[in-house]
C-alpha cells in the first residue's frame, strides 16, 4: 500500500514528564512513522506522520480525544503551512480576512525563502504578489526561493542592478519551468507596448510569475487581485507601513 503523510497537532494543557514519549509510543505501537516533531508556538506540538493505513489515523484521533492532557487541533493531510510550521517551529502570519495573504519580517527571511521554494516547485500557472518597501529583500528572496526549488529565474523587469525592461526573451528564457520576476511599477509605469505584449504572453504560460509591488501592478493594468494565487508581505519590522507614494521618487532616482 502507498505511504501517506499526515499532520498531527495538539495543544498541551498539562505538560507532564513523559507526555511526548507516551504519544510517540502509542504511534509506534500502531506502526505509524514519525517523520518530524517540533514545537509550534507556545504549548502546541506538531508532528508529521506517515502510514499506509488511514484507519490507524482514526484510531489515533479516538485515543487522543480521551487524553485530558492534550487537545487535538489538527489531524489532516499536511498543507504547505503545516510542513513549514513543523520545520521552523512556528506558523506563518496569515491574514484572517484574506487567507491568500502571508506576512513576513526581514528576520524571517529563512522561512520566507523556504515558503517560496515550496511554492515554486509546483507546476503550472501561478501568480504571486510580493509587497514591501524598497531594499527590504524582495528580489533576493525570490532568487533564493528559485535556487531552493532548483529552478532558473528570469528578470522581465527589475531595478536590482539597473532599470531593466525586457521587450523579448530568448527561447531558453521562455521555458515554462523558469520563475519570471516582474517589477509591478516598472512594468506598468516605465514600459512600452512590446513589454506589455511580453507580459501577456507570460501570463498565458503554465509557469510561475512573481510580481513585486502587486498593488501598483493591479492599479495600472488589466489584472486584479483575483488573478493572484498568493500575496506575500515583507517588512523590516511588524509595524512598518507599506506605502507607495514614496516609490515614484526612488524609481526616478534609479533611472
Amino acid at each position: 500500500m502507498v505511504q501517506k503523510q499526515w499532520y498531527l497537532e495538539y495543544t498541551i494543557h498539562k505538560n507532564r514528564p513523559g507526555l511526548l514519549g507516551d504519544i510517540a509510543s502509542m504511534l509506534g505501537m500502531l506502526e505509524i512513522n514519525i517523520l518530524t516533531i517540533n514545537g509550534v508556538e507556545g504549548k502546541t506540538r506538531g508532528l508529521l506522520l506517515e502510514t499506509d493505513d488511514d484507519g490507524k489515523i482514526d484510531q489515533v484521533s479516538k485515543i487522543l480525544n480521551k487524553v485530558d492532557s492534550v487537545t487535538v487541533t489538527a489531524l489532516r493531510s499536511p498543507r504547505l503551512v503545516d510542513l513549514l510550521a513543523v520545520r521552523h517551529g512556528r506558523y506563518i502570519d496569515r491574514d484572517s480576512d484574506d487567507q491568500k495573504t502571508f506576512r513576513f519580517t526581514r528576520d524571517e527571511l529563512g522561512i520566507l525563502v523556504d515558503f517560496l521554494g515550496e511554492i515554486f516547485k509546483r507546476d503550472g500557472h501561478q501568480l504571486i504578489g510580493l509587497r514591501g518597501m524598497p531594499r527590504v529583500g524582495k528580489t533576493e528572496s525570490i532568487i533564493a526561493g528559485s535556487v531552493c526549488s532548483m529552478k532558473r529565474w528570469t528578470f522581465v523587469s527589475s531595478t536590482l542592478l539597473r532599470q531593466t525592461v525586457r521587450s523579448q526573451l530568448s527561447e531558453d528564457e521562455m521555458n515554462p519551468n523558469n520563475v519570471f520576476i516582474i517589477d509591478g511599477i516598472i512594468s506598468t509605469l516605465r514600459s512600452n507596448e512590446k513589454h506589455h505584449q511580453l507580459l501577456q504572453d507570460l501570463m498565458s504560460m503554465p509557469s510561475t510569475k512573481v510580481v513585486e509591488h502587486p498593488d501598483v501592478f493591479v492599479k495600472e493594468s488589466e489584472y486584479s487581485y483575483d488573478n493572484f494565487d498568493f500575496i506575500i508581505e515583507l517588512r523590516n519590522n511588524p509595524d512598518e507601513q507599506i506605502v507607495y507614494d514614496t516609490f515614484t521618487t526612488i524609481y526616478t532616482d534609479d533611472m
